[in-house]
């Protein structure tokens, strides 16, 4: 789906609860490529094949609708957290679903939280630059949530050897045979693609 650049995260999330309804719908899909990147990321070998990432992320999406009378948070860090927390509950109900398994695992939720953290840490370090004079507002912005933005732009195959690359921590070989390419043509497909991530990020600073 296309959007417009979130102007101004604490005016949209004050928006949001004053107006509830389309507000909120339209604040959270801002986070809607962030989310299934993260998802995307943290399947596991549990939930490939059986689970979309998509649908995943529409569920945290629902989730968030219906409890974000009881968001506190002032800060877009503040609303990736609890947006990262949902998405962490429906990847432990749907493990939970396909491994028939009837109780709550803390341990499993609180392993799942730390390595979703980490894949949105894995997206701050993809960044292929620091922004040298950023704008105010891209100051203020969450650098995973931009970056995810970014990655949106581009074409397919340049959006998909990053995320192999950074985000899910592939050597280059391993992503050559995920991509059905040789080794060769993926370095230089990656190097293509973090020229035209930084061309893109720096634009929309």
């Amino acid at each position: 789906m296309d959007q417009t650049p979130c102007p101004d995260v604490e005016l949209s999330l004050a928006r949001a609860r004053r107006e509830g309804g389309s507000a909120v719908g339209e604040l959270l899909e801002h986070y809607r490529h962030y989310l299934y990147l993260l998802a995307r990321a943290r399947m596991g070998r549990q939930l490939q094949g059986r689970v979309d990432p998509s649908d995943l992320v529409q569920e945290a999406f629902l989730a968030a609708h219906r409890d974000f009378a009881a968001f506190r948070g002032t800060t877009e860090a503040e609303l990736v957290c609890w947006l990262r927390q949902i998405l962490v509950a429906r990847l432990a109900d749907q493990i939970r679903r396909h491994v028939k398994a009837k109780a709550r695992d803390l341990r499993l939720e609180r392993r799942l939280a730390a390595e979703v953290d980490q894949s949105s840490q894995a997206l701050e370090k993809a960044l292929p630059v620091p922004q040298t004079s950023p704008s105010a507002h891209a100051a203020q912005r969450e650098r995973a949530v931009l970056l995810a933005e970014a990655l949106k732009e581009l074409p397919a195959h340049y959006e998909e050897v990053i995320v192999l690359r950074h985000l899910e921590g592939l050597s280059f070989a391993e992503v050559a045979r995920r991509m059905e390419r040789t080794v060769n043509s993926v370095e230089k497909l990656w190097v293509r693609a973090l020229a035209r991530l930084r061309r893109t990020l720096e634009s929309e600073s």
